[in-house]
């Protein structure tokens, strides 16, 4: 598997091989559906709640007396069944975090990255001195990559490569170490810097 390389100004500069043990395996469907489905049920906040009776506001003084009014035993005004009351076995903050497996998450990845391995571009290191969206919008053109979404790999934290793509459309960074299937698949092309993939071989090998 190869990849063309360019250079940090985005010039075409030659080829490099792909390491096959990444982009080059078996596509486990089974094992990407159920990875993608635990990532999506992750990003939910499980924070729904209401109030009960002993968080909403009022006299806890019994309404009127147990016996001899002909009524129904009444408690206090805070009851669920009257109107401003709480209510009654509603929903809670909860956490719904399912650790995936890192066996099925790295067969996961590989099967990903197996998929794009044909719209994978590899790039020098890119510097700027302070966040510059119209320098790496200008890489791109040079690279002349016609993708509709660009998933952009970087090595490190850079604060200065984030703050210069972003205003980028269709255009993501991700770092080496936290990509996940589902930013690859959501990708049409894949630019990573050299010392991302060697990151990744390193981490996902």
């Amino acid at each position: 598997m190869k990849a063309i390389k360019y250079s940090n100004k985005g010039e075409k500069i030659g080829s490099i091989t792909l390491p096959s043990e990444l982009f080059d395996t078996e596509i486990n469907s089974t094992v990407l559906y159920e990875v993608i489905n635990l990532y999506f049920r992750n990003q939910r906040q499980g924070t729904k709640s209401v109030k009960g009776r002993s968080d909403v506001k009022g006299s806890k003084r019994k309404l009127f007396r147990q016996k001899g009014t002909g009524k129904a035993r009444a408690g206090n005004i805070k009851s669920p069944i009257r109107v401003g009351g709480g209510v009654a076995f509603g929903p809670h903050p909860k956490n719904w975090h399912t650790k995936i497996p890192k066996k099925k998450k790295r067969i996961a990845i590989k099967s990903a990255l197996s998929s794009r391995r044909n719209n994978v571009s590899i790039i020098e290191e890119l510097e700027f001195e302070k966040p510059n969206t119209k320098m790496a919008l200008k890489v791109l053109n040079n690279m002349k990559t016609n993708y509709e979404k660009c998933l952009f790999v970087i090595p490190d934290n850079s604060i200065t490569m984030i703050k210069s793509f972003r205003n980028i459309v269709n255009v993501n960074t991700a770092r080496a170490q936290d990509l996940n299937a589902y930013e690859i698949l959501n990708s049409t092309d894949l630019i990573i810097t050299e010392k991302s993939l060697e990151k990744m071989e390193e981490i996902f090998k």
